[in-house]
């Protein structure tokens, strides 16, 4: 007597599991990584990927964000145009805006990335959505409101540069072309460019030289 499944049951069997989200896993050492590959092994709904591979989401574990963090960050978003997780000891509060402008669409405490935590970051950030800490969204609305009460004072803006549009600018300043700004600051060209048009739109500046002049007279560089 034969065990094998009729023909429609063992291909509903095997079948794979389409829709599944593309995550690539970096760390600062191999047991963090393996811990975090561990738990997501076991979620169907995601993908992993060699930590070098496309992905849709960059998932990257740091204790802390130094700049050598910061630089994985942005080429983590840079290389696919994945979005990316982190998973962090800590965020302090003046480091969360520039996290959140390196492409994060979701932190999650290290202390609390449990298995169901981390496919729930993932799948809200491939979706284009953002899921951060309630204490992290508190400071995040606290510096944008201040940002927004700090701009009301200087006609035809809204909000001060920030530190990416002031690292593009400064480069832009001292004579790099756009290849050579995205190389050294780990960027893709498209973000730099990006970066130079949102300037001169919400400035109303005509070009480069004039973002330039405009940077140096306010003292943002």
């Amino acid at each position: 007597m034969s065990s094998s499944l009729p023909a429609p049951l063992a291909s509903a069997a095997v079948a794979p599991t389409t829709n599944r989200v593309r995550v690539a896993v970096s760390a600062p050492d191999p047991i963090s990584r393996e811990g975090v590959l561990s738990q997501l092994r076991r979620h169907p709904e995601v993908e992993l990927q060699p930590e070098s591979g496309p992905a849709a989401v960059a998932l990257l574990i740091e204790d802390t964000l130094d700049e050598a963090a910061l630089t994985r960050l942005r080429r983590a978003v840079r290389s696919e145009g994945a979005r990316a997780v982190l998973v962090a000891g800590t965020v302090r509060e003046h480091e969360l805006l520039e996290v959140i402008e390196c492409g994060v669409g979701a932190i999650v405490w290290r202390h609390e990335a449990t298995a169901q935590r981390l496919v729930q970051a993932v799948l809200t950030t491939a979706r284009g959505g953002g899921d951060l800490p309630a204490d992290l969204l508190g400071q995040l609305i606290g510096q944008v409101g201040r940002l927004h009460r700090g701009a009301s004072d200087l006609p035809g803006t809204f909000l001060s540069f920030t530190k990416r549009e002031v690292d593009v600018v400064a480069l832009v300043a001292e004579g790099f072309d756009t290849s050579e700004i995205a190389m050294k600051l780990s960027y893709s060209e498209r973000t730099v460019k990006n970066v130079m048009h949102g300037l001169t739109t919400r400035l109303n500046l005509r070009n480069r030289a004039h973002v330039v002049a405009y940077a140096l007279r306010e003292g943002y560089i």
